[in-house]
């Protein structure tokens, strides 16, 4: 490989007796790089073998042939490492030794004698001749000519050293630092010069081991090196005015990735699983096909099968309405958990997602990044993990047992027997917000559903004229059986008493009628609505701050409101909370799927027209207006329930109270907020109330809905 290798003996010691002492000495090896620079070669392997066969005599020694010389493991004596000026010192004691240099280019070893305190220098020249073939561009990539290099211009760098053909992948180039790679030419580079004065320039270059074996010797760690600098002078540029019209083009703020990005879309894709227009694709497909056509080991199917053979009712003819039952209560149970498989996260349409909000989207897909955001469950099954939220809970309750069913198919009611947290709440709980419900229900969802099944009774509805006496039930023929399981099952469902009750302990809320006039609630959160809205006021602050390009938005007051919020709600969290809202949930989809038949079409005057995104949304404007209930299209109720759920699951199950930096309340802010706009123009459209408003004086408002829509409907009353 064209080396050039050389043995020296000297000494440095008075003492140094060359006429057979036994005093120790030393090899000093030395590796460099020949060339218009001699560069050390650091972290170069080299490899000593005691050499018993050869004489001290230099007539003998040369008698060694240094290509085709192999050492044994008991010839073998030491290895070593150049360090950083290229030199390895090994102590000896005296006689012939063989000196080998294991990495790329091959070198021929060499063959020393060590005399009693000497010293004997080895030096190994590789001559690569490495060296960078400079070139210095404009910044529209044409070489220069008259002058030197300026700011602004390009560094162009080729790397050059002998037998490159030969030594292939074994000798790797390593560019200096924010350098432009030729994609053709693995050794060229540009780096751009964005600063005047003196410039120095780092480069590397590996030599890979070599891959002959060397008995005793230990494999190298990693390859040698030979470092280089490029240092040249850039010149300031001198300033071009510049005229025209400029485009100048701004973004908005940039922000860094969290791992509860994953969490938070993890909910809005579970809420969506859980919306009505997937429980009626769901519901059509099992009742217009077999349910045991679905797979083995279908969630939903296992949970049909086990739930169908325990809900049974007491009455003649209830079998329709018994499944559809049953199916609603299995398709909420499966779908309601963000925790669970399958299609937790969707990468194609979460990436779309993420790129309208201006969000990070993390490399590796949100499976990953949510594997990372839960955490262990102390106590529980070895791959059993819940949300940071959930594992705090499980802290403070470390001296309680977690209990795990032995049988898949032992109740949750049977294991509640035993004292202990059941495993599946932390690892699968079901997250839906009872406010959905609250918000339907002012809707009149639940209002119309009542008032057609007094008529199926031929009950009259209060004391004057009922509107519904006059309109024929016979279009409803084909429901009879589910009508005549749903009223017989009445004894069976939630009461809008008890409803009521709940609404109040979850969030302050009260329903306003003749049915819940004697309300006395022992616990309520009176505080709720006036931190929800004034975190969806800071909210629109903030929004209009992230939409200014010129401004950095602050989410400080955010994240403060966002731990007010978090903390009302989680005191909320006792008394029905694990039961009632899936109870609702599953009645409230039950009503919305019976006003979603098309019989009902025929039984109520609809509007064709109107693009309602539920089919059983125009039933209940429908009935609104026969009855002379609230003019506001149910459309804005419909939406303050879905997005209020989607806000309120995002700020409840997140770990907010342990939060001390803006960056979580920034994301949070701009993932939810297609949902909080929504929500504050639902609530105007509703109410009346604007919660964005500014002004100097203004409050923010805390009034009960259910007073501000009672105000609203004795307005339209009077009107009419």
């Amino acid at each position: 490989m064209g080396t050039s290798n050389s043995v020296t003996g000297h000494t440095n010691d008075p003492a140094c007796d060359a006429d057979g002492g036994k005093r120790p000495g030393k090899i000093v090896v030395t590796v460099s790089d020949t060339g218009d620079m001699q560069r050390a070669v650091r972290g170069a392997g080299i490899v000593l073998y005691r050499h018993a066969g050869l004489a001290g005599k230099a007539n003998e020694r040369e008698k060694f042939k240094a290509d085709s010389w192999t050492g044994t493991a008991d010839d073998y004596r030491a290895s070593a490492l150049t360090n950083a000026d290229g030199q390895a010192i090994f102590t000896v004691d005296p006689g012939t030794y063989v000196v080998v240099y294991r990495n790329v280019p091959k070198t021929d070893a060499q063959c020393v004698r060590v005399e009693s305190g000497c010293i004997t220098d080895v030096c190994f020249r590789i001559a690569l001749h490495a060296q960078v073939v400079r070139k210095f561009l404009t910044d529209d990539c044409k070489e220069l000519d008259c002058h030197g290099p300026r700011k602004g211009d390009l560094f162009q760098g080729t790397m050059d050293y002998e037998n490159s053909n030969v030594l292939g992948d074994n000798v790797v180039f390593e560019p200096p630092l924010k350098s432009r790679l030729d994609a053709a030419n693995p050794r060229a580079f540009r780096v751009p010069l964005t600063r005047s004065g003196n410039v120095t320039l780092s480069w590397k270059l590996r030599l890979a081991a070599s891959d002959k074996e060397f008995p005793g010797a230990p494999v190298p760690a990693d390859a040698a090196t030979i470092l280089g600098e490029e240092e040249f002078v850039v010149d300031e540029r001198t300033p071009q005015p510049i005229e025209g019209n400029l485009g100048v083009a701004l973004q908005r703020t940039a922000t860094a990735e969290t791992e509860d990005l994953a969490h938070w879309r993890g909910i809005i894709n579970s809420t969506e699983r859980l919306s009505f227009n997937q429980y009626l694709r769901f519901m059509d497909m099992l009742f217009c096909a077999d349910p045991a056509s679905l797979p083995d080991g279908d969630k939903f199917k296992v949970r049909f099968d086990s739930l169908r053979k325990k809900r049974f009712l007491p009455f003649n003819d209830t079998d329709a309405y018994r499944l559809l039952k049953v199916a609603t209560e299995a398709f909420v149970m499966v779908n309601c958990g963000v925790l669970t498989e399958p299609d937790r996260f969707d990468d194609a349409r979460d990436r779309n997602a993420f790129a309208l909000r201006d969000l990070p989207f993390p490399s590796d897909g949100l499976g990953a990044l949510f594997d990372k955001y839960l955490e262990p469950v102390v106590g529980g099954a070895a791959d059993a993990r819940t949300l940071p939220y959930l594992a705090e809970i499980r802290r403070k309750l470390a001296d309680v047992d977690i209990k795990i069913p032995v049988f898949d198919e032992l109740d949750d009611e049977l294991v509640s027997v035993c004292h202990g947290i059941l495993q599946e709440k932390l690892t699968a709980p079901c997250l839906m917000e009872l406010i959905w419900s609250y918000w339907h229900e002012e809707g009149m969802l639940v209002q119309t559903i009542n008032a057609i099944t007094r008529r199926f009774q031929n009950v009259r509805s209060g004391a004057g004229i009922d509107p519904l006496a006059n309109l024929e039930i016979d279009p409803l023929r084909p429901l009879n059986n589910l009508l005549w399981g749903y009223v017989q099952d009445e004894q069976h469902r939630l009461s809008v008493v008890r409803r009521n009750y709940e609404y109040d302990h979850h969030y302050g809320l009260r329903l306003d009628g003749r049915a819940v006039q004697d309300h006395k609630a022992a616990d309520t959160r009176s505080k709720f609505l006036e931190a929800f809205h004034h975190l969806l006021h800071m909210a629109n602050v903030f929004f209009k701050q992230d939409d200014d390009t010129t401004v950095k938005a602050d989410a400080f007051p955010v994240l403060n409101a966002l731990k007010e919020v978090h903390l009302i709600l989680t005191e909320g969290q006792h008394n029905q909370f694990g039961d009632l809202p899936s109870t609702a949930r599953v009645e409230m989809l039950m009503q919305q799927f019976l006003l979603a038949r098309p019989e009902f079409r025929e039984f109520l005057p609809t509007r064709i027209s109107v693009a309602y995104p539920e089919a059983w949304m125009d039933r209940v404007d429908a009935m609104k207006k026969v009855q002379g209930w609230t003019d506001t299209s149910v459309l804005q109720f419909r939406n303050l329930g879905v997005f209020g759920e989607q806000i309120l699951l995002g700020i409840r199950w997140g770990f907010w109270s342990d939060v001390q930096e803006p960056t979580q309340a920034f994301n949070w802010l701009r993932h939810f907020r297609p949902q909080i706009q929504g929500y504050i123009h639902a609530y105007r459209a509703a109410t009346g109330v604007d919660l964005t408003s500014e002004a100097q004086d203004a409050k923010i408002d805390a009034t009960l809905p259910s007073a501000l829509l009672r105000k609203r409907l004795a307005s339209q009353q009077r009107s009419a």
